[in-house]
């Protein structure tokens, strides 16, 4: 384990938490000129070709074969299945809420400890769940409007069930090598699977105007690549649940980015569904450091 150091973990938490907080308005920027496909594959193209420019530099470990699989998939749940999901449903659902419901990944998380990895879920993180679950439905209700419920917010909990799938697999393997090899792998894995929407993209590059291409560029170089290279640093540092604590400030930046470029303004029952989903995933957090706690006495 690395020396820890205090302030350039706190840096890094903080550029992950604007990075991916500017995500979801660079996602509705990018939607006005591009298909949600092409807008996944043009973005990670860019962040592929950063990453290789990293990996010339820096050098990475050569993959082996018996792994191959594992960065197939680790590519499938972070890059591909995620953003896939996530720009269909940010047609259909603010910058904002899609930023309260992205960040209920640690709900995902306890399900898939329970049912796939058969491990042990107490009541209070059942009920942090089931609170947590109703606050996302808050937000997708509020978003639009209780009268017209938009299905475009379930996709967006897809996207999040997805980065759960592919958390549990990164700290699963993460040590069997650096963090600068696994997200190369990772993004360029998921780059290759994306590589379905290359039909048509040319054109669509050709038409958009120069913000749109800077918005994607950003999103390219910025929460696709610097980011997860900087969280992969965090989570090398601290513990996963201290460091996710950290992530709760992402959905409050991604509103005030969104009003700031968007000129959003969420109204109240998505705000009310956001602090129910960031109680609910907080109090589950603190169960997990009081029962490390108790454990120690």
């Amino acid at each position: 384990m690395p020396t820890r150091s205090p302030l350039k973990i706190l840096l890094a938490v903080l550029f992950v938490i604007v990075c991916w907080g500017y995500s979801p308005t660079g996602i509705r920027i990018g939607l006005s000129a591009y298909e949600p496909g092409h807008l996944a594959l043009l973005r990670f193209l860019v962040a592929s070709l950063f990453m290789a420019l990293i990996a010339v530099c820096k050098g990475i470990e050569r993959p082996r074969l018996r792994d191959l699989p594992l960065l197939l998939m680790l590519g499938l749940f972070a890059v591909s299945l995620h953003h896939i999901a996530l720009n269909f449903g940010q047609r259909g659902v603010s910058a904002g809420a899609a930023s309260v419901l992205a960040q209920s990944t640690p709900l995902f998380s306890a399900l898939l400890a329970h049912f796939i990895f058969n491990d042990r879920v107490s009541a209070w993180r059942w009920g942090c769940v089931v609170v947590g679950m109703c606050g996302a439905g808050i937000v997708v209700a509020g978003d639009r409007g209780l009268g017209s419920v938009d299905p475009h917010g379930l996709l967006i909990l897809l996207a999040a069930l997805s980065w759960s799938l592919y958390f549990a697999l990164h700290k699963r393997h993460c040590q069997r090598y650096s963090g600068l090899t696994m997200v190369c792998y990772t993004v360029w894995s998921g780059t290759l699977l994306l590589l379905v929407f290359l039909p048509g993209l040319g054109a669509a590059v050709a038409r958009a105007p120069t913000q749109v291409h800077l918005a994607v560029a950003i999103l390219g170089v910025f929460p696709s690549a610097l980011a997860y290279l900087a969280w992969a640093f965090v989570l090398r540092q601290v513990e996963a649940s201290r460091a996710a604590m950290a992530l709760y400030l992402t959905p409050p930046t991604a509103m005030l980015i969104a009003a700031a470029l968007l000129g959003e303004r969420p109204g109240l029952m998505v705000m009310v569904g956001a602090l129910v989903v960031l109680i609910s995933v907080l109090a589950m957090n603190l169960e997990q450091r009081w029962g490390v706690a108790w454990s120690n006495r």
